[in-house]
């Protein structure tokens, strides 16, 4: 029997590859003759680089640079794959939400210029390629401060620069590109498929999470329609309606606009990178999950991908996730065969939480045990 691990992170608690171990060895107690194969996952959020890393052996490259606040000093980096000079940006290391403490939280203040930092580090090591994960953001500033630090120049009606933060964005009068091109290829990995404006866009979506009253989410969404309708004017390019445009406050669309970037499935990155489809070509089963279950689960998150590769190749699909908010009949008709929950629906999150480790290896023993053995 062969077992492919490919499990997500459990956000707030397990990365990826931690949360691989766990049922790795879990399995490997209850089925000790079984082949247990370990893949990582991620769709593009918080996790990606790590989990990139593991599967392709990649090496971490520190980096200090600005924070999701201007202010802000933080130590981050990115993944170098220097088989193919391709470099793994997480902008949650530089402008993650994490890194900030609730009374901090003000997309209005905060920056993806550190990410910027990141992606010009990246390029000076070298590289030809940059993978840019964009889960996890602080911020909403369309992805300006990233440009800004790669060069280009936001200036004021009065020929001034703007300052960083979500709310300068709507003080934009003139974009002036830099001299010289990037010189790197760009992909967006998104994990949403939000557009950067309207009810489902940025700032209305995510805004809230970040620290945004509907007061604030009324300026960033209105900051946000301002720079669209330049970067039209100006550069000649739609990021206001692309599906994934609106990821990281809209990071995804002015990687578009300000890198020639291409917006992409993260899942489907990280799957290829990580030789997912290969691994399942000769699996019985493929065990995957993350922290919830639920109906976002199934639409490009790392359970949908994972199940949909498991089809092709007829690998039987299982979820162990912290919670389980989908009957049976609905991960059924989706493809997953089993769905198990770490946690009891009484249990306290942070309880949950605090205990992920023991609880996950319970469930994959649980797995193991009613669906390995018969």
């Amino acid at each position: 029997m062969k077992i492919v691990v490919a499990m997500d992170s459990f956000k707030g608690s397990l990365p990826a590859v931690q949360a691989c171990d766990i049922v790795a060895r879990a399995l490997r107690a209850v089925r000790p003759e079984a082949e247990v194969v370990v893949r990582p996952m991620a769709d593009g959020g918080e996790g990606t680089a790590a989990a990139l890393m593991a599967a392709a052996g990649g090496q971490w490259i520190a980096r200090t640079v600005t924070g999701p606040l201007p202010e802000m000093r933080v130590e981050a980096g990115f993944v170098w794959l220097p088989q193919t000079r391709t470099a793994v940006v997480e902008m949650a290391t530089a402008s993650g939400l994490q890194l900030l403490a609730p009374r901090q939280q003000n997309p209005l203040l905060t920056t993806t210029y550190g990410t910027g930092e990141l992606i010009a580090g990246a390029i000076e090591h070298g590289a030809g390629r940059i993978l840019l994960a964009v889960g996890g953001s602080a911020t909403v500033d369309g992805g300006v401060g990233a440009a800004t630090a790669l060069g280009w120049q936001f200036l004021t009606k009065e020929g001034r620069d703007i300052a960083l933060g979500g709310a300068a964005v709507a003080t934009i009068h003139t974009m002036i590109p830099p001299q010289a091109a990037l010189g790197a290829e760009v992909e967006v990995l998104c994990d949403v498929d939000n557009p950067l404006c309207g009810p489902h866009g940025a700032a209305q979506v995510y805004g809230p999470q970040k620290g945004a009253t509907p007061e604030m989410v009324e300026m960033l969404e209105a900051g946000l329609a301002h720079l669209a309708k330049l970067v039209k004017e100006q550069l000649g390019r739609d990021v206001k309606d692309p599906p994934g445009a609106g990821a990281a406050g809209g990071l995804a669309a002015g990687a578009v606009a300000f890198m020639n970037a291409r917006l992409v499935s993260g899942i489907d990155t990280v799957m290829s990178h990580s030789g997912l489809p290969e691994a399942l070509a000769d699996a019985d089963w493929v065990v995957t999950g993350e922290g919830c279950l639920d109906e976002q689960s199934l639409r490009g998150k790392v359970v949908s991908g994972v199940t949909r590769i498991a089809q092709q190749t007829g690998a039987k699909v299982a979820v162990l996730a912290g919670r389980v908010h989908l009957w049976p009949e609905q991960y059924r008709a989706a493809g997953i065969e089993t769905a198990l929950p770490c946690a009891d629906e009484e249990m306290d999150t942070r309880d949950a939480i605090a205990n992920a480790a023991a609880l996950l290896d319970k469930a994959a023993r649980r797995f193991a045990s009613a669906h390995l053995c018969s």
